[in-house]
This record gives structure tokens, C-alpha cells and sequence, in this order.
């Protein structure tokens, strides 16, 4: 379960179709970013020497209606990752 201060950084928005590295609290995040600039792809844990993410990854899934308003907007834990940034 991701914890409320991280949520807070991925509900904002950045740069469209990036990668986007951040330091938050004790955990090292680094995540991948839609077409609108939304996190869907998120690595947390810790960075080692080599520059890869040693934790957890998580996966957004993000439901909207016709209008474009948000309906489901949740994260799932997809388990243990090693992302090499």
C-alpha cells in the first residue's frame, strides 16, 4: 500500500512521456509518465551504486468516461523490481 505522502507526488502531473526520477522521504522513486504527463509506472526503493532501483513496482490504472473525467484511478502492486535507470 502506497502511503498518502507518496501519492501526493504521483497525483501531480510533469513532463509528457518521461521518466522521471525523485528523492521522497527515504525511498528513491523513479516513474514512467503518459501521453498527459500522469504516472502509470512507478519504481520505489532504494538506488545503488549502478543507478538501479532495488524495491517494488507499481502499475496505475486509470479509467476515464467519454469526457475525459477520471472514474477509477488506483495503484497495483506488481511485486518485487529492479529498475535500471
Amino acid at each position: 500500500m502506497l502511503k498518502e505522502t507518496i501519492l501526493k507526488v504521483l497525483g501531480k502531473q510533469y513532463a509528457a512521456d518521461s521518466m522521471i526520477e525523485i528523492r521522497s522521504g527515504r525511498y528513491d522513486l523513479a516513474f514512467k509518465t503518459d501521453d498527459r504527463g500522469r504516472p502509470i509506472l512507478l519504481f520505489m526503493g532504494q538506488k545503488d551504486a549502478n543507478g538501479k532501483i532495488k524495491g517494488e513496482r507499481y502499475a496505475r490504472r486509470l479509467l476515464t468516461d467519454t469526457e475525459g473525467r477520471v472514474v477509477k484511478d488506483h495503484w497495483d502492486h506488481k511485486g518485487k523490481a529492479t529498475a535500471q535507470l
